[in-house]
């Protein structure tokens, strides 16, 4: 090669073939496209399970701290640590329960509701992106069988 010619860049490498056909290589594509578009377009600090506590706490105030760890998917450390980081960032306060110590009562603060309606209306901006490729009723059919892959997948998880 002389030194006027520039080297031809190669192309991309492709996954190969036994890997695109895996399904849990495509979930985890879309999971990282979706994270990478939640940082970008909904809040680039506010988690997605953060932002699943909010809501929950906002639909069941009072609620203890462990119940609402199973209605969001989370296990019970991995929630007191959320919870801990929502209080921390005072979006919302924990509380002792007066009949039994050991569980915690959880409510938004107004800086809490405030910024749920924020990030829940931009993250409602971007499911419609997410699912902008699908009509009507493709939407529902592909909304029931994500949900039914995830049901039998946390299934396998737990020994069910």
């Amino acid at each position: 090669m002389s030194d006027d010619e520039t080297p031809t860049p190669e192309p991309p490498s492709q996954a190969p073939a036994d890997l695109t056909a895996a399904p849990g290589y495509q979930v985890r594509r879309l999971y990282q496209a979706y994270l990478a578009a939640w940082l970008r377009e909904v809040d680039p600090v506010l988690t997605g399970p953060q932002f699943a506590v909010l809501q929950t706490v906002e639909a069941h105030p009072g609620r203890d701290q462990s119940s609402l760890a199973a209605a969001v998917a989370l296990d019970t450390s991995t929630m007191a640590d959320v919870a801990r980081r929502l209080e921390k960032r005072r979006l919302i306060t924990r509380h002792t329960a007066t009949e039994d110590g050991r569980r915690k009562l959880l409510h938004l603060t107004e800086d809490g509701r405030d910024l749920l309606r924020e990030a829940d209306r931009r993250a409602r901006a971007l499911d419609k992106l997410l699912l902008e490729p699908f009509g009507d009723t493709e939407r529902d059919t592909f909304l029931h069988t994500l949900t039914s892959l995830a049901d039998h997948w946390v299934g396998l998880t737990s020994g069910s």
